[in-house]
């Protein structure tokens, strides 16, 4: 009766054999390909982590900079009871943070492309 028990649980008797197999062959090259990733980027230090911030920084102050220059320059010629320099300050502080929101997932997207081409692959092969 034990025996019937094991056989019941051994994936090796089951009619999902090969599902179960396919699975695990996925599973083990998800990890190799992220192994392989760790390699590449391992060359990485600290320096490039900080180089990262510097570069959304500037993708934010940039444009904030520039929409206060403007915003200044129309202050200075046209008298107005709105503050042009507050309005394009706000204006360029949301378009670099749109800038550096599309610079951070355009990063994203290249480092977890082989994820996403493993997953196109396993929802062509189920029915």
């Amino acid at each position: 009766m034990s025996d019937d028990l094991n056989s019941e649980f051994d994936p090796s008797t089951s009619p999902d054999r090969h599902e179960t197999r396919s699975d695990l062959e996925q599973i083990v090259r998800s990890k190799e390909q992220r192994r392989l990733r760790a390699r590449r980027t391992e060359n990485q230090s600290v320096w490039f982590g900080l180089g990262m911030f510097g570069v959304i920084g500037w993708s934010v102050a940039v444009p904030m900079v520039l929409g206060i220059a403007v915003g200044l320059w129309i202050d200075s010629r046209v008298d107005t009871e709105r503050s042009w320099t507050l309005m394009l300050m706000v204006a360029g502080l949301g378009v670099g943070c749109l800038n550096a929101w599309t610079w951070i997932r355009r990063e994203s997207v290249e480092q977890n492309e082989p994820d996403k081409e493993q997953t196109i692959e396993k929802r062509k092969r189920t029915p």
